[in-house]
């Protein structure tokens, strides 16, 4: 048996976007550089582009990266054979403007169209939403190639998606493949494969101040695109409600071969851990405090590695997150 992990906290990563805002301030309590407008919080990532550094605790200073050269059988179990990079990359995004409409390739496209990197499955979970906001999500339906390309060149692309308006509580599975976008102010955290693979499709227009537009990626989008995926609803957990009777704790929202992601919900104490296959808290509402005296806030994410045995979290405020599991 490995040595023990315990519950391990990272360095927020904070980017500046062009559709970023202050939120990630406002309500998660990142604290943000002033004055630019930052759009990613990477809380946990093994990507290339940033390897999380572990904030508090025996393995503070120790990057993620070390941690899977060095202690990959204590942070993933049966797990470890499969990965020499961490599987996931999780953030909390503001998108206070629009992201461009875009589209992630699967492991068969990214071969050829990006080599080296990921294919990129993912997950939104929506924290907050203005009522002007809306997601983006599948084609809509009779949309095929030859239409969308006569949108792209007219600048009309979002006639030919699926859209909603979110709320809190919506939850939207993006399988790689999926075009989508999301903008007009809405906090939400995601959870996807470690890939920073994405090929812009539509910019909504938009040029700097120096009148220049960002790069379009239209013919790799062309071909990452799976095109029977039409309209994606959002599963919908309502803000503050009660886990379902008969869920227990948690309540499934995503489970594909990625990853699981269920909504949970603990009033008073919770035990985490121990249950034989590496796990992420994602915190959203609550406040608590782990074994070790660690503090649990709001906008926190915590992995939990396999070694870890169960341990338990005393909670002064209803605990409301999400939790990741590595399927086996």
């Amino acid at each position: 048996m490995p040595a023990s992990l315990g519950p391990l906290r990272f360095e927020p990563f904070l980017r500046p976007m062009v559709w970023g805002g202050r939120d990630l301030e406002t309500q998660l309590h990142k604290r943000l550089p002033a004055p630019e407008s930052y759009g990613e919080s990477w809380e946990v990532s093994d990507h290339a582009l940033h390897h999380s550094v572990v904030a508090e605790g025996p393995r503070r200073g120790t990057t993620l990266r070390r941690l899977m050269e060095d202690e990959r059988d204590a942070l993933l179990g049966p797990a470890a054979a499969r990965f020499t990079t961490f599987p996931w990359l999780i953030k909390f995004l503001d998108a206070c403007d629009w992201l461009s409409v875009q589209v992630h390739p699967d492991a068969g496209a990214v071969k050829t169209l990006w080599p080296g990197e990921g294919s990129k499955t993912e997950a939104w979970y929506v924290v907050a939403a203005q009522p002007s906001s809306r997601i983006y999500a599948g084609l809509a339906p009779g949309i095929g190639p030859e239409q969308l390309r006569r949108a792209v060149a007219a600048g009309r692309v979002a006639e030919c998606l699926h859209s909603f308006v979110p709320q809190p509580g919506d939850c939207v599975f993006l399988p790689a493949g999926t075009v989508h976008a999301v903008g007009g102010g809405v906090l939400f955290a995601e959870i996807q494969e470690t890939s920073d693979a994405t090929f812009r499709l539509f910019d909504w227009n938009r040029v700097d101040a120096a009148g220049k537009s960002r790069k379009l990626h239209i013919d790799e989008a062309f071909a990452a695109i799976h095109w029977d995926r039409g309209p994606v609803e959002p599963k919908r957990v309502s803000a503050g409600a009660a886990v379902p009777a008969g869920e227990g704790p948690r309540f499934p929202l995503v489970h594909c071969d990625e990853f699981l992601l269920d909504y949970v919900q603990a009033e008073a104490a919770i035990n985490l851990g121990g249950g034989g296959a590496m796990q992420t808290l994602i915190v959203l509402e609550g406040h608590g405090r782990w074994e070790s005296g660690a503090a649990l806030t709001p906008g926190q994410v915590w992995v939990l590695p396999v070694s870890l045995p169960p341990t338990r979290c005393e909670l002064a405020l209803t605990l409301r997150g999400l939790m990741a599991t590595l399927p086996s």
